[in-house]
């Protein structure tokens, strides 16, 4: 069958899910994960026929995307940063949010900073994401992430190896950490912030099919992970150590209170792309 003609089937398959947009987005990315060929080689060859084992393997694909399971998941690869990423169910698809707050702090990493051996920790690192385009964009910088998953840390290690880039993992509760024994110059983290009160905002390929453990806390507490964290930054972050943090939208004010009750100084709250209260920053400057 030619492409062309199997590309509109396969959209019109999609279309009580997704709009064609997204449909066709789909389309291309399998195109080049399981057949190595981009948008313009369709273009160049209007004639580009699949084989019968071709169409076999396109319906596979596609009776898990009917089943709303995340592109990301079914091809096993994503792309943050603009660097690969191999994905399973056990970790969750890097977003771009995310590449924002990262954005952020490579910017905020000073040239004198660039030069020095600079320590950075990522808590709860999940497919390593945050950690690895920190060590690939920051060469001189010593970068270590932690994890309480140990699946979770199995993706991450096998994304060190095809970014080519060195970060130290531990397999630690946050939770349950009193000490993180050594000092860091910044700590990352994109904790679970997502209340149960806001599930109806998320969608089903979304709460289906990515780890809950990452995504969810309780509603009577929902800045947990914050608070711990936070803590642990005024023991283990250098004098003039900056915190940086992924936050629910919805609770940005709160976020500014928590660190200014710990005594953090310089603290930013910064919107995303979608205008949302996103990412916050906080310097420690205790010299006690």
């Amino acid at each position: 069958m030619k492409a062309k003609v199997y590309k509109i089937q396969f959209i019109e398959a999609l279309q009580d899910i997704c709009d064609v947009m997204e449909a066709e987005s789909f389309f291309y990315l399998i195109l080049e994960d399981k057949f190595q060929l981009k948008r313009i080689d369709l273009a160049l060859n209007p004639d580009f026929t699949f084989s019968e084992k071709d169409i076999q393997e396109w319906k596979l694909i596609l009776e898990e995307l009917k089943k709303e399971k995340p592109i990301q998941y079914i091809l096993g690869t994503t792309e943050f940063f603009g660097l690969p990423f191999t994905v399973n169910e056990n970790v969750l698809i890097p977003r771009p949010e995310t590449e924002e707050l990262v954005e952020w702090i490579v910017n905020e990493v000073s040239t004198v900073e660039k030069s020095k051996a600079i320590k950075i920790l990522d808590i709860g690192t999940g497919s390593g994401c945050i950690a690895i385009v920190l060590a690939k964009n920051l060469p001189t910088a010593r970068v270590f992430a932690i994890d309480v998953s140990k699946k979770a840390l199995e993706v991450a290690k096998k994304n060190v190896e095809i970014n080519s880039v060195s970060v130290t993992f531990l397999e630690k509760n946050i939770l349950e950490t009193d000490d993180l024994v050594e000092q860091f110059d910044i700590i990352v983290s994109n904790p679970p912030y997502v209340r149960n009160l806001e599930k109806q905002e998320i969608k089903k390929n979304v709460l289906e099919n990515e780890p809950h453990l990452a995504l969810f806390v309780d509603d009577l507490d929902a800045l947990l992970f914050y608070r711990k964290i936070a803590s642990l930054a005024t023991k283990n972050l250098n004098h003039g150590g900056k915190l940086y943090f992924e936050i629910n939208q919805y609770l940005g004010k709160e976020m500014l209170e928590l660190l200014q009750e710990f005594g953090f100084s310089d603290i930013e709250l910064r919107k995303d792309i979608y205008g949302n209260d996103r990412m916050i920053r906080a310097i420690w400057n205790n010299l006690c």
